[in-house]
């Protein structure tokens, strides 16, 4: 019959007004974290993210509820957009034909380089400011981002160790302390991301830790 629509298929209309929904949401929650980063929890307004994202207050209600769970959902947005960059990193060590030295060096400047990265940077400071208010905070990022990228590298280490490539008793250990050495410093180097970290700077880091 001309005009109907085939099966689980949904309309041109419904699947653009899905994208629309997700493409506004995902708007919300970039600016919000913008906005709880530059200004803090406390100062940042929903008035000043609404006109900063280019929507009605009142959409951001219907989307989130109220400022709180903006907070927490515009936190695990970026969150997921870290671990997205950090897996990419190590997943440098899949199918590791070469050096090993050589590759961990590798896939450790890239892993300094997403922990050196702006809004990486405002992640972990709006933390700091806001974790005795928010402790689940804390947990939302290591849930959905620190753990899940130990426990990739882990992984590796552990393939690694298995092809007799590395000597690494527990690999977890192995991750969590190389990711230990390669962070470790940078806070106090940036000076909490004010300072820009060089490239050298970056690979001098990678080569010690590893």
């Amino acid at each position: 019959m001309s005009g109907t629509v085939s099966a689980g298929r949904p309309a041109s209309g419904q699947a653009s007004g899905r994208r629309g929904h997700a493409d506004r949401r995902a708007a919300i929650l970039g600016t919000a974290f913008t906005v709880f980063a530059r200004e803090g929890y406390a100062q940042a307004t929903l008035d000043v993210i609404a006109a900063e994202a280019r929507v009605a207050k009142h959409t951001i209600y219907n989307h989130f509820g109220d400022k709180q769970a903006l907070l927490r959902a515009s936190i695990a947005a970026e969150a997921d957009k870290a671990l997205a960059k950090n897996l990419a990193a190590v997943d440098r060590l899949r199918d590791l034909d070469g050096d090993v030295r050589t590759a961990l060096e590798d896939v450790g400047y890239h892993l300094v380089r997403c922990f050196c990265d702006e809004r990486g940077w405002a992640l972990r400071r709006l933390l700091y400011a806001e974790i005795s208010q928010f402790p689940d905070l804390l947990d939302i990022i290591q849930g959905r981002a620190t753990n899940p990228v130990t426990e990739a590298l882990a992984d590796r280490l552990a393939r690694l160790a298995l092809a007799g490539r590395l000597r690494a008793g527990d690999p977890v250990a192995a991750a969590e302390q190389l990711a230990a050495l390669l962070t470790g410093s940078l806070e106090g180097r940036s000076c909490f991301g004010t300072r820009t970290i060089s490239d050298d700077e970056m690979r001098a880091v990678a080569r010690a830790a590893v």
